[in-house]
């Protein structure tokens, strides 16, 4: 058997979320589970070899959303050819540039960039 781990992020409007991931990222989606009420409880998004998933936040089942709770305790980094240009396409789909992506000492071009649903990414490349 492989381990493998999948981040599942919870949003407040899932299926407004994979627009969000799909239009902004470019991500996939694998698999899409609704309820009979059309709530997303478990959608699975590819980007490259990469593999997220998303869910509605339900309060009953204790699944709170980063905007319930304030803000995110994580950071998600996305390491990109273009960074630049995910973090534009990003804020361009309705995210919020936290850092400006630029040239860091420690060897990285990078930026923060919270989403629509309150995640934020570190979103990552090569110097230029």
């Amino acid at each position: 058997m492989n381990n493998h781990l999948v981040p599942k992020l919870l949003v407040a409007d899932a299926r407004a979320a994979i627009t969000f991931y799909t239009e902004a990222l470019g991500a996939e989606v694998r698999l899409r589970v609704a309820d009979d009420h059309g709530v997303v409880n478990h959608a699975e998004l590819m980007l490259d070899a990469g593999v997220f998933a998303l869910a509605q936040s339900v309060e009953q089942w204790g699944w709170s959303d980063p905007r319930a709770l304030g803000g995110s305790p994580v950071l998600l980094e996305l390491t990109v050819a273009d960074p630049d240009a995910v973090a534009h396409r990003m804020v361009r789909y309705g995210a919020e540039l936290v850092i400006p992506v630029e040239n860091r000492p420690y060897g990285k071009r990078q930026g923060r960039v919270q989403d629509p649903f309150g995640h934020l990414w570190v979103i990552s490349g090569e110097l230029r």
